[in-house]
């Protein structure tokens, strides 16, 4: 078990975590949760050994492997595979062992197969024969196309590559798992596959996200930092998934407050009693006493659980009857001979109250489509109509890197007022209201006049957020607006979009804001914009069924029915019956040739394991031998391989 004992963390001179006394059991997969800055990272270092804590000690079994996302990648010209391979050490530790003693054999022919012999019976243990399909499992999960596999790592975006990192703590065969905002560069479908992969990891997992459906469908306690009052983090452990953690903090905090009332009457009881009497003498003693039971009192602090963001978005100006419509479009980039499309005939219309979130795979298309609905890039073919009066808002996480590094919050919102002044006739608004208005977003203080350069990621969503808002548009755009921003600033802007009356439409991992926010989904796939017809559940399932389906199969976009009568279920059954019937036949002869290899595999086993094998006579045998061993083991994972991916196609055939 992994055990904080009397466990206190610093960042140099700012204590982060005091006093920590938590143990949490092997196979838990628990949930950190927290204010940014509360030390949720900085555990995980003191984890990896990083960090020494400044007191207490961290206590976890000998021989535990840790893995964790690395937050660099160095460019290499390694490829996707190669490097999520490398995330399995005792893996590359045993194929570089194998290739020294086959390059340098020990001159002890005997010896030197008995090296061999072990080499490669530890290969076949830690499963090193299907290891590459492993990681291309992975990899395909993750996003990358069996193209991408092969391309060197240096040919990665930013994002991609952090995927990469994933791919390889993933690879790791490992007892305990440190993941820190895994979701963050993951598109809706990854994030949905990294759900199902962690459910089945055997190991420990301590997971730090902001993606309450996430959590909730990961962990089964959360860790929560508790900063409400004064001074460093309190660790506290809870049993469950974060909706019944959120259960069990609102009783906690109604009997906290409810304690801290009544300390207070008793306070207030104390102080009146000392103040009235400390000056006579018949109640001097008395009065004395009172003052050290009042100066003993460990004080309750007040339960605090209101949000430090407050904003709302304004009612939009004009109300036109349509804000834009795409007739006949087709999308991509470039021209000519060099175009490439992306999405092709594309027809709809956004009315005042369409409130959209958009689904699809990464690279399908979703981003190219909220870019042109933006204007920030012109159609191909076809019209783009713009209603009258439209004002478009657009969050995009490139606007992140817009900002002026060298200026403050302040000075971007008084810009943006400025220019609002020129283009709408708005009255200028005085400092100190935008001062209140940047504060509903959390920049108070001395924050409002610090370089945005100083600012961390969520901190500059959250200023490019606020200058959405205040532009008071009618169609508003969110590509990924959740990334880098906390729980409370995610509820907080849920809350604000719900209230929102005009146009959203929202690409989003978090499906929080999909289900809270979104009257309808729209499906964005094979270059066809279309409505999807069912939840995110649906969509889930939908998901399963393209993977199992053969590459190029066409896809159906509609939800899987719900209600089907007994005609056609029967009708269903042949169907499937009759689709499954080249695959049961392949999954007999893989059985059979499965059966048979064992037998040879066995065979060799016996002879490898005999004095005979080592032998000067077998000396010129013994390598072929071993060598014969280990492809057979590696032909036995392959198609053992095969058995469950045909089993599990069998089972999701539409």
């Amino acid at each position: 078990m992994l055990r904080l004992i009397d466990l206190t963390l610093a960042r140099g001179s700012l204590p982060l975590i005091d006093r920590a006394n938590i143990t949490i059991n092997p196979g838990r997969k628990v949930g950190i949760v927290g204010a940014n800055g509360a030390g949720k990272s900085t555990l995980f270092a003191a984890l990896r050994g990083l960090l020494h804590a400044e007191r207490g000690d961290i206590a976890m079994p000998n021989g535990w492997i840790i893995a964790h996302v690395a937050q660099e990648t160095p460019p290499s010209d390694r490829t996707a595979l190669e490097y999520a391979l490398d995330g399995d050490v005792e893996l590359r530790e045993t194929e570089a062992a194998l290739a020294a003693e086959t390059d340098n054999p020990n001159e002890d022919v005997v010896k030197h197969g008995e090296i061999l012999s072990h080499h490669y019976a530890h290969l076949e243990h830690i499963g090193g024969y299907a290891a590459a399909a492993r990681a291309a499992e992975l990899l395909a999960g993750l996003g990358f196309e069996q193209e991408m596999q092969g391309r060197a790592v240096a040919t990665f975006s930013g994002g991609w590559r952090m995927r990469l990192n994933l791919a390889q703590a993933l690879m790791c065969r490992s007892d305990l798992l440190l993941l820190d905002e895994p979701t963050n560069h993951l598109d809706l479908e990854a994030v949905m596959w990294l759900e199902d992969w962690l459910a089945r990891y055997a190991g420990t997992v301590l997971v730090i996200t902001h993606d309450r459906d996430f959590i909730d469908s990961v962990s089964d306690q959360i860790l929560f930092f508790d900063t409400t009052a004064p001074g460093p983090a309190k660790l506290k452990l809870y049993t469950g998934n974060y909706a019944s953690f959120e259960d069990q903090r609102t009783v906690e905090l109604s009997v906290q407050q409810g304690a801290f009332e009544k300390q207070q009457r008793t306070i207030k009881h104390l102080e009146s009693f000392i103040t009235r009497f400390k000056a006579k003498a018949t109640k001097a003693a008395q009065a004395q006493s009172r003052v050290k039971a009042l100066e003993k009192l460990e004080r309750i602090s007040a339960a605090h659980v209101d949000s430090p963001f407050t904003f709302a978005f304004k009612k939009p100006e004009g109300e036109p009857r349509q804000l834009l419509k795409f007739a006949d479009t087709k999308l991509g980039y470039g021209e000519g001979e060099n175009a490439t499309t992306i999405l092709d005939n594309v027809n709809f219309s956004l009315l005042p109250n369409s409130r959209i979130g958009l689904l699809g795979k990464n690279g399908a298309g979703k981003s190219t489509l909220v870019k042109a609905i933006a204007g920030a890039l012109k159609e191909q073919l076809g019209e783009r109509i713009e209603g009258q009066h439209l004002k478009i808002a657009y969050f995009a996480q490139h606007q992140l890197e817009q900002l002026r590094t060298d200026e403050s919050c302040l000075w971007h919102l008084d810009q943006l007022d400025q220019q609002l002044m020129e283009k709408r006739g708005y009255p200028r608004a005085r400092e100190q209201e935008l001062r209140n208005f940047l504060g509903g977003f959390d920049f108070r203080g001395d924050l409002v006049s610090q370089k945005v350069g100083l600012f961390s990621g969520g901190e500059k969503a959250r200023l490019v957020l606020a200058m959405l808002v205040y532009e008071r548009p009618n169609l508003l755009l969110l590509d990924e607006p959740t990334n880098h921003l906390d729980i409370e600033m995610r509820q907080a802007l849920t809350l604000a979009l719900q209230d929102y009356e005009g146009a959203l439409v929202v690409v989003a991992h978090d499906r929080h804001i999909l289900r809270a926010c979104c009257d309808e989904l729209w499906l964005v796939a094979d270059k066809t914009v279309r409505t999807f017809d069912g939840d995110l559940d649906d969509y889930r399932v939908w998901l399963r069924e393209q993977r199992s389906k053969p590459v190029g199969a066409k896809t159906a976009v509609e939800a899987p029915s719900r209600k089907v009568d007994k005609r056609a279920e029967a009708e269903e059954r042949q169907r499937l019956a009759a689709a499954r019937k080249p695959m049961q036949k392949r999954v007999d002869a893989i059985e059979k040739e499965i059966a048979r290899l064992s037998g040879t595999r066995d065979t060799l086993d016996a002879w490898l394991a005999s004095e005979a094998a080592y032998s000067a006579d077998s000396a010129t045998i013994l390598g072929d031998k071993t060598r014969q061993r280990g492809e057979i083991a590696a032909k036995i994972a392959a198609l053992e391989e095969e058995w469950m991916e045909k089993n599990e196609a069998m089972q999701w055939t539409p």
